[in-house]
């Protein structure tokens, strides 16, 4: 499946693309996400947490690298930017934080690629010139091919 490329004027619209990808996603899912620093990762969790139910606001996790809140499912919220690779997310316990019964957001997820799922959802966001953002959906192996239709619909408001 080819990438998907969405854009976004501000925050809210970026809250938004997560919402909508929100209703794809269920429990053993993984969305990592990557690109230009202060770009919109954490809003874009945000904007998903909250449309699945999530409880309490939804912090960046740069210094706790793992935030876990209860939700339908419940979230995990991953910042991989402080590790040195993907043995040190092996390290955190790679089995409770790539949980089967949660929705795993990886900020950073180009660190630790390695140590993700075969089937992943990647989204890359950089900061256009005149301040938008530019996200470019990557999914990975066959349970998100399968998915491509659904994701491509859900997404579409969002592309350019």
């Amino acid at each position: 499946m080819e990438p998907i490329r969405l854009w976004s004027a501000d925050e809210t619209t970026t809250k938004a693309i997560g919402a909508a990808l929100a209703g794809l996603l269920g429990p053993g899912d993984v969305v990592g996400l990557a690109g230009d620093l202060g770009a919109g990762k954490t809003r874009l969790v945000q904007g998903a947490a909250d449309a699945l139910g999530a409880d309490g606001p939804v912090l960046s996790p740069t210094f706790m690298l793992v935030r876990e809140y209860n939700g339908d499912p419940p979230v995990h919220h991953v910042d991989a930017y402080r590790l040195s690779g993907p043995l040190e997310l092996e390290d955190l316990g790679l089995e409770d934080v790539l949980s089967a019964d949660a929705v795993v957001f990886v900020e950073w997820a180009d660190r630790v690629a390695a140590a993700l799922p075969e089937s992943w959802l990647e989204l890359v966001l950089h900061i256009g010139d005149d301040d938008h953002r530019e996200i470019e959906v990557i999914p990975h192996g066959d349970a998100w091919a399968a998915r491509g239709k659904p994701l491509a619909a859900a997404l579409d408001p969002f592309t350019r």
